[in-house]
């Protein structure tokens, strides 16, 4: 099991360094953006690449950010069922959703998205935009993204697995961002008791 946690940090450690590294996407989507409206206002002026640019670096964001987003436990949640459920329950059914439906969808959009960025790289593919970009490094993004996730879904597998055992402790226990401002709340009112300022 240590040695397949050695290889879940890495696999960790490679989608912290994407998420990272993309975040700075968002920002680049958002200069464009701008200076893209504030050029067609005043000039009258805009540019089919730059346009194209703002959807590329948003798909970039979208699906990079997947795997990161999946790290870091933002995913959604249906807190509202599960968060009834013992805490050995929803390991066992995080372990279920990741074998059945998480892995193995990951696996059909990479089967069916290589072909999809390969046929577009021989072609060269290009926009049927005016000016616009090149086609093929938007699309290499779907089997890109998949891949990353599905290295995370290992990932959370094997965890979620070392959880159960024992041989882990779960950073994540509290249930979604709901259950998190509980605890909270909570944590607060017994150090507001604890310091005299509310009764029991």
């Amino acid at each position: 099991m240590q040695n397949l946690l050695k290889i879940s940090g890495i696999i960790d450690a490679l989608n912290t360094r994407v998420g990272q590294v993309i975040k700075w996407a968002i920002l680049a989507a958002v200069v464009i953006s701008t200076v893209n409206a504030v050029v067609r206002k005043l000039f009258n002026v805009s540019s089919n690449a730059w346009l194209e640019m703002q959807w590329y670096l948003f798909g970039a964001v979208f699906m990079l950010g997947a795997a990161y987003t999946f790290l870091k436990n933002e995913h959604i949640r249906i807190d509202v069922v599960t968060s009834h459920f013992a805490k050995r329950t929803r390991d066992w059914i995080d372990v279920f959703g990741h074998v059945f439906f998480l892995i193995p969808f990951c696996w059909i959009m990479i089967w069916h998205g290589w072909p999809f960025f390969l046929r577009s790289f021989q072609i060269n593919e290009q926009s049927m935009n005016a000016g616009g970009l090149t086609v093929w490094p938007a699309k290499i993004l779907v089997p890109l993204g998949f891949v990353l996730l599905l290295l995370q879904a290992f990932s959370e597998l094997i965890k979620r697995v070392a959880i159960i055992r024992g041989d882990l402790e779960d950073v994540n226990a509290v249930v979604g961002h709901g259950a998190a401002a509980e605890a909270e709340a909570e944590r607060l009112l017994k150090a507001a008791e604890e310091a005299g300022i509310v009764k029991k």
